[in-house]
């Protein structure tokens, strides 16, 4: 554990906490959205930091990043919580932990210079914020980018895109990729299915881009949700907008956490998404088939 630097103090030893776009006042005793920012005694503290639930090699490839350090292998850590609460959620189990189990361990203790070391050692080229969101620990990643750069190995982070201005001003030059998960171009949608909004996430994405960070986006189609020609072409038009070089990776849904009723993506809605996205990008991917 240790003490937030994205924060500021509010009334009656309440908090703000300033590392997501949700910006959540945090009352005494409690967390936020995400469980792992606690204020205690007035000041907010990052429970997971140095604690990671996840960590495995990984094919950069697996990110997805396509266009970035190809065919490398990257060191991935994650941790528990999030600040999304998304029904097809791939990695519940870490993301939406049971607050009330007695396993609230946090995942296993690392610094952040044991972190570079295994990265060094096992010969990646680079260290990925992944799993869950990593925003929400933001002050632990900015820990591990730092010296990851002065180890000359690269950083991505595989997000949602909720980040506050702070956290993209706080982090912005230590990250050299991201995937953002552009879910959909439909508010109802953020509101619906992920407890959040559009709009932060479409900004992440421009400053990612402006700020001359390696840029891919990842959407997972889903039946019935976001699967209509009309909301692909948003997609696709928007991120033309930015960089008709920019990847979009079309990644296939299979029925998951609270959306077990949900069939398949078929293979065709799949093409259908990958003809549309041609019309305007350059690099269309279709993943998890």
């Amino acid at each position: 554990m240790q003490e937030c630097i994205l924060y500021k103090p509010e009334k009656n030893n309440s908090v703000r906490s300033l590392a997501c776009a949700h910006k959540c006042l945090i009352q005494k005793e409690k967390t936020g959205i995400c469980r792992v920012r606690k204020n205690i005694d007035g000041k907010l503290y990052l429970l997971v930091y140095g604690k990671v639930a996840s960590m495995h090699l990984d094919p950069i490839e697996k990110k997805p990043l396509y266009h970035f350090l190809p065919k490398t292998k990257t060191f991935s850590i994650g941790t528990l919580g999030c600040n999304f609460k998304c029904d097809f959620c791939q990695n519940y189990g870490i993301s939406q932990f049971d607050e009330s189990s007695n396993n609230q361990i946090f995942g296993r203790e690392i610094t952040p210079e044991a972190i570079v070391k295994e990265a060094v050692r096992t010969e990646c080229k680079s260290i990925a914020y992944t799993y869950n969101e990593p925003v929400i620990f933001i002050e632990f990643v900015k820990d591990c980018a730092k010296l990851a750069h002065e180890n000359k190995l690269k950083n991505i982070m595989v997000t949602n895109g909720y980040w506050s201005e702070e956290s993209f001003d706080f982090i912005k030059n230590f990250v050299d990729a991201v995937n953002i998960d552009l879910k959909s171009f439909n508010e109802k949608f953020y509101n619906k299915l992920c407890s959040a909004k559009l709009k932060p996430v479409l900004e992440t994405i421009k400053r990612c881009y402006k700020n001359k960070i390696h840029v891919e986006i990842t959407t997972l189609i889903i039946p019935g949700e976001n699967d209509s020609e009309e909301e692909l072409e948003a997609i696709a038009k928007f991120i033309s907008k930015i960089d008709k070089n920019i990847p979009w990776h079309i990644s296939r849904f299979f029925p998951m956490y609270k959306m077990l009723n949900k069939p398949v993506t078929k293979i065709e809605t799949l093409e259908k998404a990958y003809e549309i996205g041609k019309k305007y990008l350059n690099y269309v991917y279709i993943g998890n088939v």
